[in-house]
């Protein structure tokens, strides 16, 4: 199971973070990435993190946005940094044994709102 948190209202320039905490398995023998879901928008992929912890940037991210582990909370985080207001959507983390980017398991999401 997946669960995210740490959304919520951001001012444009602010940073967030947001947490996916894992349970009944290791987070740490699963690719794990973040995705986004907004309004009128295809889901996009975000960011994704390898069982090696390398990560994985799709082409279209600016760079403005990191992922990391925390093993020992069984949990991965999404780094969000100088925030736009086009950054508003819904962000999902998900988990697969295949790379990235997973599909397998998926959370419910946690809503981000950039605006002033």
């Amino acid at each position: 199971q997946l669960v995210e948190s740490g959304g919520g209202l951001v001012q444009p320039g602010g940073s967030l973070r947001l947490s996916c905490a894992a349970s009944g398995d290791r987070a740490d023998n699963y690719y794990i990435a973040w995705y986004r879901r907004a309004p009128g928008k295809e889901r996009e992929g975000v960011v994704c993190i390898r069982t090696d912890n390398s990560i994985y940037e799709p082409p279209a991210m600016e760079g403005r946005f990191s992922i990391s582990r925390d093993s020992a909370k069984n949990t991965v985080y999404l780094h969000m940094n100088y925030l736009k207001p086009e950054d508003t959507a819904v962000y999902l983390c998900a988990a697969g044994t295949f790379g990235c980017l997973p599909t397998e398991y998926w959370g419910q999401g946690t809503q981000v709102t950039v605006s002033s």
